[in-house]
């Protein structure tokens, strides 16, 4: 029975364009009881990876937190399994304003001890005494009134590049910091002022507006299904965007644009940019806002620190960051000395430029694939360094640079200069050869071996 993922980002990438079938992106939440998150957590697997959904989903004795891709034509089948469960009859699907199929290359799902880090300790107030839900209409027509206070409770990277006109927009890198400070912050107008809240999805204000009832804000409202469901909203009744930019989201496109006014600059020479890059560096991964020039002469990095580190022998860069604290680093927070031109905090709606319509950004070039899979990892000499793979996809050859990737190997690049296959040497194996050469590392079984393909023939 499988439960966890048994393919790379880059070979579930690879299988999804084969099929070329459309994919929908798509989020979800719902509060529950749940004696057992771990058996529930096994359940869903299990249907969700028999449907092809992909995803990073978090479940706790409080509910569920989903950010999910599926195939469309899975969608209805989709529903069903959440249907089984009755806390989730009839939820309301948060479908994505823009379609990507690489979306989510892998199915994780985690058990947490909360579906979002709040801080908070919900046996001291009742969690179900939520603020009042609006739909978009109401939202906007609640942001024009002069005694109304919005603010966002999403973190400085998401805010940075589009937010709700008027907003409070707090300096923070997540949402349990955000909840002392916005207390803090309007202490004085509890009794009289309308507290008007938004996030992406919806599920972060669904707790921060019964924390705030519970410090004694009389009048609080929130966006039902967040910035989500606004855009649907307004797209389809035709409705005036109060929200000025882009929706920053939790997989590989990291935004949706809701309007084409880009507020942000690029972090690292200050034109009008609003998209995000995660570092190349292996060591960093921080997130920050790149424009396709900087790109280019960075090659994906935040800093001449980490466009040096990339270009080290692989051995070197593991060497680097030893000890250091990378496990958490798709969304490390967006802020070093090196990004000159960050912004955060008391963010304002200044129109800086507006995206081009024909904007066809490649939101897939960190996962492009320059490799292709050719073989795995059987066994290693350990006295003669010497590995052992099959060659289970085309072919391989004297001269060709490889990468053999695997969970405890990491990535190690390297050419080969000697093959051989089936006991003899050879200039070129085969699909179906086993074959050894000469290696500097210890090969484990659950390695791949990729070959890496030049850009020009990528």
């Amino acid at each position: 029975m499988q439960l966890y993922n048994t393919l790379s980002a880059e070979e579930r990438a690879q299988l999804i364009d084969e099929a070329g079938k459309e994919r929908l992106t798509l989020s979800f939440y719902a509060y529950a009881n749940l004696s057992d998150p771990k058996k529930f957590r096994d359940e869903l697997f299990i249907a969700w990876n028999a449907l092809d959904a992909l995803g990073r989903i978090y479940v706790a004795h409080e509910g569920i937190n989903a950010q999910m891709s599926i195939p469309a034509e899975n969608f209805e089948a989709f529903r069903d399994t959440l249907e089984v469960y009755d806390f989730m009859k009839g939820i309301r699907l948060n479908v994505a304003v823009e379609q990507d199929n690489h979306s989510f290359l892998k199915l994780t799902i985690k058990v947490r001890h909360k579906i979002v880090a709040d801080g908070l300790n919900d046996d001291t107030f009742d969690v179900t005494n939520k603020g009042i839900h609006l739909k978009a209409q109401e939202f906007n027509d609640m942001l024009s009134d002069p005694n109304t206070i919005v603010v966002d409770f999403r973190n400085h990277y998401e805010s940075e590049v589009g937010h709700f006109e008027g907003a409070i927009t707090p300096d923070v890198e997540n949402f349990r910091e955000s909840l002392p400070i916005i207390n803090d912050q309007l202490q004085d107008f509890k009794e009289d002022k309308n507290l008007l809240m938004y996030c992406t999805g919806g599920i972060r204000c669904e707790k921060a507006s019964a924390y705030f009832k519970h410090q004694g804000f009389k009048n609080v409202y929130q966006l039902e299904g967040g910035i989500i469901e606004y855009t649907r909203q307004i797209k389809e009744e035709n409705i005036e965007s109060k929200f000025i930019g882009k929706n920053f989201v939790f997989d590989h496109r990291l935004g949706e644009r809701i309007t084409d006014d880009i507020i942000a600059k690029c972090h690292q020479c200050g034109k009008p940019c609003d998209n995000h890059t995660n570092c190349a560096n292996d060591a960093c991964h921080l997130l920050f806002i790149q424009c396709d020039e900087c790109k280019e002469v960075m090659e994906n990095t935040c800093s001449t620190e980490c466009l040096e580190t990339i270009h080290l022998p692989w051995n070197e860069q593991v060497a680097k960051r030893k000890g250091l604290q990378v496990g958490n680093k798709v969304f490390r927070k967006g802020k070093s000395e090196a990004l000159k031109f960050k912004t955060s905090g008391d963010l304002t709606t200044q129109i800086l430029a507006k995206a081009e319509k024909t904007e066809t950004r490649d939101i897939r070039k960190k996962i492009a694939v320059k490799k292709v899979l050719i073989g795995k990892g059987e066994h290693y000499y350990s006295k003669s360094k010497i590995g052992q793979f099959l060659i289970e996809n085309k072919e391989l050859s004297i001269g060709d640079k490889v990468l053999i990737s695997g969970p405890t190997t990491g990535e190690q690049e390297f050419t080969i200069t000697q093959i051989f296959a089936n006991g003899g040497p050879c200039e070129t194996a085969k699909a179906g050869d086993q074959i050894t050469f000469e290696i500097p590392f210890k090969v484990r079984m659950s390695d791949k071996l990729y070959k890496i393909i030049a850009p020009e023939n990528a």
